[in-house]
């Protein structure tokens, strides 16, 4: 499937459920390899970096960085799943009780639970991550996403006189509970974990019947 616009990567968001953004090891399985290389970086014609902000603003489908540490879209029918799994059934004050949350990662969390949504620089700025002060933002914000308590539900870009968008888009967090809704998140917790595990890998080995397995077992997590 060859995707040039907006609609045919929605399209299989929804039909694949789960898609990375960047090639990565298993074959075929990304949005890179799917889009013609004149849409990446052309100054007439929009491509994946200017679709990702608002099909993310949508709702109807969740962006972060949840494979690999690298960044990719999962549909709303099977993020519950893929939460419940990358949780392991724990909501995010009870890791942290549990002792398997850092404290830097508490402190973020806090603050972007306590806004709802947050702009990179000023999340930045209220967690102390500036000069002279806490290190590893990359590190904390990613480790979040990858465990799913921490999505990124928009972007924002610069804009030039005449309306036109221009550079790298700023990434909006939010919380998956506040972007989504907590009914939606709730209802992969009907399983346990390890079932959620086993029905995302069913799926996938069906999707990607010539993926090793061993790769698809890695990009679950």
């Amino acid at each position: 499937m060859e995707i040039t616009s907006q609609k045919a990567l929605e399209q299989l968001i929804q039909e694949w459920g789960f898609l990375p953004f960047f090639e990565n090891e298993i074959p075929g399985f990304s949005i890179e390899e799917h889009t013609p290389r004149r849409l990446w970086f052309s100054d007439t014609e929009d491509g994946p970096w200017e679709w990702k902000g608002p099909i993310a603003r949508k709702g109807n489908c969740v962006y972060g960085k949840f494979f690999w540490k690298k960044a990719g879209f999962l549909s709303l029918t099977w993020f519950p799943d893929f939460a419940n799994y990358r949780r392991d059934g724990y909501d995010f004050d009870a890791r942290f009780d549990d002792d398997l949350a850092p404290l830097k990662d508490k402190q973020l969390y806090d603050v972007l639970s306590e806004h709802g949504s947050l702009m990179t620089d000023r999340l930045r700025d209220l967690c102390n991550y500036r000069k002279g002060g806490n290190k590893g933002f990359e590190t904390v914000i990613t480790r979040l996403q990858m465990q799913t308590y921490v999505n990124i539900s928009d972007f924002r870009y610069r804009t030039t006189k005449a309306g036109k968008q221009y550079g790298w888009g700023v990434a909006l967090y939010s919380t998956p509970e506040k972007s989504l809704g907590e009914e939606l998140l709730t209802s992969g917790y009907a399983r346990q974990p390890a079932e959620s595990k086993e029905r995302i890998f069913t799926h996938l080995k069906r999707l990607l019947p010539k993926a090793e397995e061993k790769a698809i077992w890695r990009l679950i997590g």
